[in-house]
């Protein structure tokens, strides 16, 4: 590859990696305080744990 594109495809690269890196602050941003930091607190982890599977189970049986 000749210098000038070599150059012309770091730049692109570089660009692509900050408008990657604004996309996720902006992001962020947003669902600050939302349905991500639920997960990230594990606040869902704690409800699927507690009866999921006994429903489930309930229903097998039903079926039986």
């Amino acid at each position: 590859m000749a210098e000038p594109a070599k150059k012309v495809a770091q730049q692109t690269e570089d660009r692509l990696e900050n408008l990657a890196e604004t996309v996720r602050k902006k992001f962020d941003k947003v669902t600050e305080g939302t349905y991500r930091d639920r997960i990230v607190a594990g606040r869902f982890a704690e409800q699927g744990d507690h009866g999921g599977d006994k429903n489930r189970a309930e229903t097998e049986h039903k079926q039986d």
